[in-house]
């Protein structure tokens, strides 16, 4: 598959946040909530290079790294199983001098202190001290599901402290625009907000509850 060819405006995708890319597309595309960032302010925000590995067996996730570009997001398929830390320290400083954008996996990872030290981004399931075993190659760069959604080669990954939204390829540029409309909706209520107003009156949730609940 060829690699996505669009021009993607990384900055706005991690200002905007992933609650907002979601509720821009119809609230689609989160993984599943389990699926955190391992340290607090991590952000990434690039095309996605999917890697699927048999659980406990990290083989297939050292090719994908040293086949992976400059910021490309290694997202990988590793069972949901969170008793082995299919990702470490190490790994976190080959993938940051190859200049890949971060990790999103579906399991665990470990070397929690030493990855938050160099501010690599890492988003899992879980950690774990276990390691793995590298027996077992499997497929690089093909339709994988992560935290319960679809993800294609060359999607885009967008991960903060709210968790991770997969664009796909082909919604990029009508995400971002519905994206950044939201964004601009959200400032106004602000702004009415410091002006008094009340979220039920801003959103029309009295007229809502008057029609639904006349007696309230």
């Amino acid at each position: 598959m060829e690699r996505n060819s669009l021009v993607v405006p990384l900055s706005d995708l991690k200002s905007l946040g992933t609650p907002t890319i979601c509720e821009a597309m119809g609230r689609r595309g989160n993984m599943c909530s389990e699926i955190k960032p391992i340290w607090a302010g991590a952000k990434i925000a690039g095309t996605a290079f999917t890697v699927f590995c048999h659980v406990g067996d990290n083989l297939t996730l050292h090719k994908a790294l040293a086949l992976a570009n400059p910021g490309d997001v290694l997202v990988v398929n590793a069972g949901g199983y969170k008793e082995c830390g299919m990702w470490g320290e190490i790994m976190s400083l080959a993938a940051q001098k190859k200049g890949i954008e971060g990790l999103v996996v579906d399991g665990a990872v470990r070397d929690l202190v030493g990855i938050a030290g160099m501010k690599f981004p890492v988003f899992a399931r879980a950690l774990s001290p276990s390691g793995t075993t590298k027996e077992t190659l499997s497929s690089i760069n093909k339709p994988i599901m992560c935290g319960g959604t679809l993800v294609n080669p060359g999607d885009i990954v967008v991960g903060d402290d709210d968790g991770v939204v997969v664009i796909p390829q082909q919604e990029m540029r009508t995400a971002v625009a519905r994206s950044k409309e939201r964004a601009k909706k959200e400032e106004e209520v602000r702004k009415l907000i410091q002006q008094g107003k009340s979220t039920l009156e801003i959103y029309g949730f009295d007229k809502v509850i008057k029609q639904k609940y006349p007696t309230e």
